[in-house]
């Protein structure tokens, strides 16, 4: 197989989603040269470099002010031998990057022309196998803006045509043949249409930015936030004080657990573009920079700040408890959960058996959080339900990924330390765990405390059938290769789930 072949494997460009773009025709003296960051790939690769470091060498980071202090091309120099970026599966820009496979078939002379190092641009050209050449940074210049011009016209003369993105590309683009554009910045638009410059073909594959964002901050997954109002809706004190704390909690919550969903698909960049259905994610495939990334975060962080504060004061405001005995245990509780997760994200996620146990304990927490929003102290028996359940659920998630990996071919996780060999003893603990909770219950049926709570509280034995009958399910789909990855999105989009859990629902309010 050669490297234009290699290029077009679905690990690097979805056959399902290429795409071929009609470029114009070009004098046969004309050099197409293309600019690298944001253009060829949709990601800029000096971000992707500092954030594998952030992953693979965190102690590099301290190091990382005095490579700028030394000029951005030794900087980039740095980076480029402190880690080598996967570049088989970097976003590249599928309708530029077939045409110009089509330029290269016709024989065209391509140079990739990127500011980036020299060392990674190479790799790119090796990888991609259409360059006549490379033209990049070397650790001294930075071929940039004005020293790309030179040096195209040192190459070249006057006989070249760019492809760029962004603003900084204006002057080149105004001194070439045919000017073309790649996913062009709104800088870039604005630059070109003062100047009277106009684009001779534009190369766009982005995903709308709204429809990015909702898929970045997981929107979906803001349903394990609702574990939040079980503290209170098990002790029946329904009232506006209490569901005042639980919704402010409940949305305080959400953002921080949007932002550290983003801080984890920033820090997982690089395994995501290797995971099948993870590569589309927005950070990895590019249709998200990693900056604004960075930024949302800061934004989603702060407003989960002002929110946790405000939880008390929204309490003691409506009618019912009139006020909370600790005001700031949710903010202490919010505060553990973005620790812990920052944790996991960096470390605990690769710890053999902690990360399962860490993840399940990600649940309660929230249960604890609810209890902390609302003043509603937390039974024995939830919190005994929930470590079983929540755990049986954490080792779905892995034996799922273990299951998957087994199907293509695989025998490890990524950094993960599990082997194809251990999915038995992984479906003996979770379905261990998954039983156990239902054992909790029973119990928990059988308690004087419960039999004040309910009228009728013989008929939440059918509540004990549904969920042996969904645990169950979910195991056995899970043992066939047919569970999705995350066991929170098959219970919200799976008809049956619905259907179990609107039954659930009847028999507890049945038994009221």
């Amino acid at each position: 197989m050669n490297a234009a072949e290699k290029a077009a494997e679905p690990s690097t460009i979805p056959a399902e989603e290429a795409a071929v773009a009609a470029g114009p025709s070009l004098r046969a003296d004309v050099a197409l040269c293309v600019d690298l960051d944001g253009t060829l790939v949709k990601s800029d690769t000096l971000v992707d470099s500092v954030l594998v470091v952030a992953r693979q060498r965190p102690l590099d980071l301290l190091r990382v002010p005095g490579w700028i202090a030394q000029g951005r091309a030794a900087f980039k120099r740095h980076l480029t031998s402190s880690v080598a970026l996967d570049v088989v599966h970097l976003p590249y820009n599928r309708p530029l990057l077939e045409y110009l496979r089509q330029q290269h078939g016709e024989g065209r002379a391509i140079y990739l022309a990127t500011a980036a190092d020299r060392v990674l641009a190479e790799r790119v050209a090796a990888h991609l196998g259409i360059f006549a050449g490379v033209l990049a940074s070397d650790g001294a210049t930075n071929l940039a803006g004005g020293n790309k011009l030179a040096a195209f016209r040192a190459q070249f003369g006057e006989n070249f045509c760019y492809i760029g993105n962004a603003q900084p590309d204006m002057e080149l683009l105004a001194a070439c043949h045919l000017p073309m554009v790649a996913n062009p910045d709104r800088a870039l638009r604005w630059g070109m249409k003062r100047a009277g410059t106009i684009a001779a073909a534009s190369f766009d594959d982005r995903v709308p930015a709204w429809r990015s964002w909702l898929q970045a901050i997981r929107l979906h997954q803001w349903a394990k936030n609702t574990l939040i109002f079980i503290p209170l809706l098990l002790a029946h004190l329904w009232n506006p004080s209490t569901f005042g704390g639980a919704i402010t909690a409940f949305l305080s919550f959400g953002m921080c657990a949007s932002a550290t969903y983003i801080v984890n698909d920033l820090l997982d960049l690089e395994a995501d573009r290797r995971h099948p259905r993870k590569r589309r994610r927005p950070f990895a495939a590019g249709d998200l920079s990693a900056i604004s990334g960075v930024a949302v975060v800061c934004l989603l962080m702060l407003g989960a700040l002002a929110l946790a504060l405000a939880v008390p004061h929204v309490v003691a405001a409506l009618p019912g408890t009139g006020g909370l005995a600790y005001p700031y245990k949710f903010l202490e509780w919010l505060g553990f959960y973005a620790a812990v997760t920052l944790t996991y994200s960096l470390y605990l996620k690769r710890k053999l058996l902690l990360d399962v146990f860490v993840l399940s304990g990600l649940y309660t927490v929230r249960i604890l959080a609810g209890s902390a929003a609302t003043g509603v102290p937390v039974s024995a028996w939830l919190a005994g339900f929930s470590v079983f359940f929540f755990l049986s659920l954490a080792f779905v998630k892995r034996f799922s990924e273990l299951e998957s990996l087994r199907e293509r071919g695989g025998s490890v996780t990524n950094d993960r330390g599990y082997f194809v060999s251990d999915l038995e003893q992984l479906r003996a603990l979770g379905t261990g765990a998954a039983y156990a909770s239902v054992v909790v219950m029973t119990l928990y049926i059988n308690n004087t405390e419960t039999k004040a709570l309910y009228h009728h509280v013989t008929r939440l034995w059918l509540a004990v059938l549904v969920l042996l009958l969904w645990l169950s399910q979910v195991w056995m789909l899970a043992s066939r290769g047919d569970m999705h990855d995350d066991p929170v999105v098959y219970a919200i989009t799976d008809k049956r789930s619905l259907l179990l859990g609107v039954l659930m629902v009847a028999v507890v309010w049945w038994a009221l």
